[in-house]
């Protein structure tokens, strides 16, 4: 095993002596720039008080499951395409699983083997990625394991994390954003022991409660159209959630579990409650925090979750909201405005009962974290998102391998946004600790297991994670911006993971490791 070698020493501009005029200068010139590619952006947008709350939230169905002689769970999802009525009467094309629009609740246990049936129905080819998941990487549902109009895919896998939220959306390189955008996506929840010990909210649907958010644009007799495209891609003025536009949920437990998904496709979302009280957030992308933290809002980008307790009084009201600024967005200027920093959302109306039932107290500690040991670090590498939607330089390409890891070692990759604008980074397959931030601590919200995080402009993130299994020379795993139309612009690149002194089958591209 290759020593953890130091970092290159490199001259980065610090943030902190960007003056604010300088900021909003080079705000402005971005958004001349992207005016002129037609991708300007949309107009402010603010929702607060103009939503009527006149739907009850619909709770995605828990998917069905029959279980083999051998003990293998099998689930069946079918990607078709069909009409959905966001307003009655008003048809709007749309595609899910199983269904019209999203999919089923994917329920499976930490030690289960699960099996998921997928038919493509749609005319034209998909796949299914479970985002967060760790598992094989031809079990992965990336971009190498398309499944063809009529033809269907059985990834098969061991559930080995711990409880979490997870979720599914396709992942066709080139037109992830549009797959995504039409309704193709839903949650996996992952239950283990430890997690079922603890006096959480976890009854689905009644006190433990699926929040899948994406944005929309609409007719104003009520049928769905395309966003307009900012930076970040489409950018709608509306939001659904779990599918309707202005729902409300009725409550009658005292404390209340919501999911939060951000299942957008390129908005980033500053959640909080319209009272003021704190966010109390209780876990991220890859489950529980060591103990919980109040927030005054819960950022998530793209393909981020999170886990928030709400507690409620008697006959009270309040909404779930989004109130996203400059600061919050990470953007400045004509940017900000034009590209969602400074948009307001109502989001989803809770409604407590005259009587209800009480909650037990939640624990201080909720789960145990152990540190990595930097000392065992064997790679490190750099990847740095440009302004031309690549990373490192490069392109996507599918029959190039970028990264060689080495199974069951320590890595520390090296993210810098050496942007003007965010981004939004996942990695298949791990989860993974963020060590630092512009060399600093991360805050206690991001000191958890993740997949996918928020890269703010000219900042650097420092990552740690192991790759403990799953070696395949032959198939790789991948790593992107997860806004959905820079992935699709090639913002996205392959690893695989190989036993010791193996080599990826596939075209081995650049390495940046030291």
């Amino acid at each position: 095993m290759p020593e953890a070698r130091a970092l290159t020493t490199r001259l980065r501009r610090p943030r902190a002596t960007l003056s604010a005029l300088a900021a909003v200068a080079a705000g402005g010139l971005i958004a001349v720039a992207f005016a002129g590619c037609g991708i300007a952006g949309p107009s402010r947008v603010d929702t607060i008080g103009k939503v009527d709350f006149d739907k009850p939230l619909a709770m995605p169905p828990l998917a069905e499951s029959t279980v083999d002689a051998d003990g293998t769970r099998v689930f069946a999802l079918d990607a078709r395409a069909g009409a959905t009525e966001f307003e009655p009467g008003e048809p709007s094309s749309t595609w899910g699983f199983n269904g019209s629009y999203l999919g089923p609740t994917i329920v499976a246990k930490r030690g289960e083997h699960v099996r998921v049936e997928v038919t493509n129905s749609l005319e034209e080819p998909t796949t299914v990625h479970w985002h967060g998941m760790h598992l094989p990487a031809e079990m992965d549902g990336g971009p190498h394991q398309m499944v063809e109009p009529g033809g269907t895919w059985s990834p098969e896998w061991d559930i080995d994390q711990q409880a979490t939220t997870l979720s599914y959306h396709p992942h066709p390189h080139g037109e992830t954003e549009d797959h995504v955008a039409q309704g193709l996506a839903g949650m996996f929840l992952v239950q283990d022991d430890a997690e079922a010990a603890l006096p959480l909210p976890r009854e689905y649907g009644v006190d433990d409660i699926p929040v899948i958010v994406q944005d929309a644009g609409f007719s104003s007799e009520g049928e769905q159209e395309p966003n307009p495209r900012g930076y970040a891609g489409g950018l709608g003025d509306e939001l659904i959630v779990n599918g309707p536009r202005g729902p409300y949920l009725d409550v009658r437990d005292e404390v209340v579990r919501l999911r939060l998904l951000n299942a957008s496709t390129a908005r980033t979302y500053a959640f909080t409650w319209s009272d003021g009280r704190a966010m109390e957030l209780i876990g991220t992308d890859g489950g529980l925090l060591e103990a919980s933290v109040e927030l005054d809002h819960v950022r998530l980008s793209p393909g981020e979750r999170a886990e928030v307790l709400l507690r409620v009084a008697p006959g009270e009201e309040l909404e779930l909201q989004s109130r996203m600024t400059p600061e919050i967005a990470a953007l400045v200027g004509p940017v900000a405005a034009t590209n969602g920093g400074t948009d307001s959302f109502d989001v989803l109306q809770v409604r407590a009962a005259d009587q209800l039932d009480p909650a037990p107290a939640v624990p201080e500690r909720l789960n145990s974290i152990p540190a990595f040991d930097e000392a065992e670090v064997a790679t490190t590498r750099t990847f740095e998102l440009n302004d031309s939607f690549e990373i490192n330089g490069e392109s996507m390409e599918m029959g190039r391998v970028d990264e060689t890891v080495t199974v069951d070692t320590l890595e520390r990759w090296v993210v810098e946004n050496a942007t003007s604008v965010p981004h939004s980074f996942h990695v298949h397959d791990v989860q993974f600790r963020i060590a630092s931030i512009d060399g600093a601590a991360p805050p206690p919200e991001l000191a958890g297991w993740k997949d996918t995080i928020f890269t703010e402009p000219e900042t650097e993130y420092e990552l740690l994670m192991r790759f403990e299994d799953y070696a395949d020379p032959n198939t790789p795993y991948m790593y992107h911006c997860h806004l959905l139309w820079h992935e699709d612009q090639g913002m996205m690149g392959q690893f695989a993971v190989v036993e010791p002194g193996q080599r990826a089958t596939m075209t081995e591209g650049t390495h940046h490791e030291h």
